[in-house]
C-alpha cells in the first residue's frame, strides 16, 4: 500500500508510537493495487469542532475508510470513555474513539463534497495496538474495532477486507465519484511536498500543499510505468520527483534519482534522506547496476541518443518496457548544461502518460511577467500572486557584477540575512561560493533546479541566442521572494530589442 506522506516521513514525524506501528503493517499490505494511506489528516471542517483530525483515511479497494488509532489503554466505565497511558493513569477522553472516527469521516465526506466529488462509499473504524479485547456490544460492529491480534499485514488487510462489506450502496440517481478522481483530490488536499533550504542541505519543516497537477501524477503513479512530466521553473517538479520516488522505495523497489546539474546532489540527498533511494548524478552511474524504477530530473539536458542507451541499461527491463519517471521543463534550459534532441524527445514522448505542472509555486507574478515578457516562456499560472514589484539596478561600469554586490550589501544593511541572498552572473559556469559577506556567488550551470528567496542577477548575455536565453531564464527563474536585476546602458538596449522582438512574434 502506498503510503502519504512516505513510511520515513511518518516514522521520522508521527506523534504516537502506536500511529507508528499501524503505519509500519500498512505499508506491507497488498491486495490493491490503488490502495493509498493518508496519515494525519487535517479535516478543515467538521460537525462538532473547528478542525479535526483523522490519523489515516484509506482508499481500500474503492471505500474511504478513516480510521482512529489510540495508543495505550481504552476503557469505558461510569459513562464515560477513559485512555490509560503508560504510568497507569487514566485520563477522560470528550468522545469515544469509534465516534472520533465517526465524525471526521463526515467531515471528509463534506469536504470532499464542497469539493464536486460525487458519491462514494466510505466507513470508519478504530484500531487500538495494546489492548486485547474490548466489549463490542456498546455501539459499532466488531469488525470495525481492531485490537492486539490485528497487528500483523495479514491482520490488517483482512479487516479492511471485512470492513469495506459494511459501505453502503447509493442512490439510484446519485452521481458516483471514480475512484481515480478520488485518489487525485486525496493527494491534492492532504499531500504535504517539502521545501529545501539549499544553503544547508536540509528539509524545511513546513510543508506546502500539493498543486492539482502534483495531485494527478501522484496519483497516477502506480498505474503507469513510464511517466514525463512536464513544466516550467518553478512549477514544483523536484518536490513532485522525490514524494514519488519515496513511494516506489516503500514498495519495496530499487529506486534512482539522477541528474545532469551538479548543484541538485545536496538538494535531491536531503529530500530523501533516510530512505533506500541512491542519488547519483549523471556523470557518476554505475555500468553495472541497474534499477526498478529510475527518476530523472532536467531531462532535458539528457535528451540524445547516447544518452537514453545509457538509460536504457540502468532500468530494469530497459526504457521501452521498464519503471521511468522524466521531468522536464520545455523552455529549453537544456542549452545552460546538456543537449536536446528533438527527434530523441518525440520517441520518449511515445513511450509515456504525460502529466503537465501548470502553477507556478515559486516564483511570483512579476517575475512570471518578466520570463514571460522577455522570453515568451510558459512558467505556468503564478500561484504566488503577491510579492516585492522586479527590481532593477543601472551600472555605470561595464562590470555589473560590482553593483550586484552593492546591491547584495544594501539588502544586508536593510535587514536581509546573506545566506538568504544569491548573485547570479549569466555568463559564468563558476561553483556556488560564499563571499566574506554570507551571501552566495553562482553560475546558471550550478544554480540550475534550486532556488533562493532573493536572486540578483547580473552579467547578462551579449547576444540572446539560444544560449544566452537559457542562462537568463534559469538566472531570473530561481528566485522566491524577490528578484533584482543589475544592467549597464548596452543591457537596456539588447532587453527592449528582445521585449520588441518577443512582441512582435504574439
Amino acid at each position: 500500500m502506498i503510503l502519504s506522506p512516505d513510511l520515513t516521513t511518518i516514522l521520522r514525524t508521527a506523534q504516537s508510537d502506536a500511529e507508528r506501528r499501524v503505519a509500519r503493517l500498512l505499508v506491507g499490505v497488498g491486495g490493491d493495487d490503488n490502495a493509498v494511506a493518508f496519515h494525519s489528516v487535517k479535516l478543515r471542517s467538521h460537525r462538532r469542532k473547528s478542525q479535526a483530525e483523522a490519523d489515516f483515511v484509506v482508499l481500500w479497494k474503492g471505500v474511504v475508510v478513516v480510521i482512529e488509532v489510540k495508543g495505550g489503554g481504552v476503557r469505558h466505565a461510569d459513562g464515560k470513555w477513559w485512555s490509560i497511558d503508560r504510568r497507569g493513569d487514566w485520563n477522560p477522553l470528550k468522545e469515544s474513539p469509534m465516534d472520533q472516527a465517526d465524525g471526521a469521516k463526515f467531515a471528509l465526506r463534506d469536504i470532499l463534497h464542497e469539493d464536486g466529488i460525487g458519491w462514494y462509499p466510505d466507513q470508519h473504524a478504530v484500531i487500538t495496538p495494546d489492548i486485547d479485547d474490548l466489549d463490542s456490544a456498546i455501539g459499532w460492529f466488531g469488525t470495525h474495532w481492531l485490537s492486539r491480534e490485528d497487528m500483523s499485514v495479514v491482520g490488517l488487510q483482512e479487516a479492511l477486507d471485512q470492513i469495506i462489506q459494511r459501505a453502503s450502496s447509493p442512490n439510484r440517481n446519485a452521481k458516483l465519484a471514480r475512484a481515480a478522481d478520488i485518489r487525485e483530490r486525496l493527494f491534492g488536499e492532504f499531500s504535504r511536498l517539502p521545501r529545501i533550504d539549499v544553503q544547508r542541505g536540509a528539509v524545511i519543516e513546513e510543508q506546502n500543499r500539493a498543486t492539482s497537477g502534483q495531485a494527478r501524477y501522484l496519483e497516477g503513479l502506480a498505474r503507469n510505468s513510464r511517466i514525463l512530466v512536464v513544466g516550467g521553473a518553478g512549477t514544483g517538479k523536484s518536490l513532485a520527483l522525490s514524494e514519488g520516488a519515496k513511494q516506489e522505495a516503500d514498495q519495496g523497489r530499487s529506486v534512482l534519482i539522477t541528474f545532469r546539474s551538479p548543484g541538485l546532489l545536496d538538494y535531491f540527498s536531503a529530500l530523501v534522506h533516510g530512505t533506500s533511494i541512491d542519488v547519483r548524478p549523471f556523470t557518476g552511474l554505475r555500468s553495472d547496476r541497474t534499477y526498478d524504477v529510475v527518476f530523472i530530473d532536467e531531462a532535458q539536458d539528457l535528451m540524445t541518443a547516447e544518452d537514453m542507451d545509457t538509460f536504457d541499461k540502468l532500468i530494469q527491463d530497459g526504457r521501452e518496457s521498464g519503471r521511468w519517471r522524466m521531468f522536464l521543463d520545455p523552455n529549453n534550459q537544456a542549452n545552460v548544461d546538456g543537449k536536446f534532441d528533438d527527434d530523441v524527445y518525440q520517441l520518449v514522448l511515445a513511450d509515456a502518460v504525460t502529466f503537465a505542472l501548470p502553477i507556478n509555486v515559486r516564483n511570483t507574478r512579476p517575475i512570471v511577467h518578466v520570463v514571460q515578457s522577455y522570453l515568451g516562456a510558459d512558467v505556468g499560472d503564478p500561484g504566488i500572486v503577491h510579492g516585492e514589484p522586479l527590481n532593477w539596478h543601472d551600472s555605470d561600469a561595464a562590470d555589473t557584477r560590482r553593483e550586484a554586490t552593492n546591491v547584495a550589501e544594501q539588502l544586508i544593511r536593510d535587514g536581509t540575512h546573506p545566506k538568504s541572498i544569491w548573485i547570479i552572473d549569466t555568463t559564468s559556469d563558476e561553483p556556488p561560493r560564499t563571499t566574506d559577506g554570507g551571501f552566495v556567488v553562482t553560475s546558471p550551470k550550478y544554480a540550475k533546479g534550486l532556488e533562493a528567496d532573493r536572486v540578483i542577477v547580473c552579467g547578462l548575455p551579449s547576444e540572446f541566442d539560444d544560449l544566452g536565453n537559457a542562462a537568463f531564464y534559469v538566472a531570473v527563474t530561481r528566485a522566491r521572494v524577490a528578484l533584482h536585476i543589475v544592467v549597464d546602458a548596452a543591457d537596456r538596449k539588447r532587453l527592449k530589442s528582445l521585449l520588441r522582438t518577443k512582441l512582435g512574434h504574439q
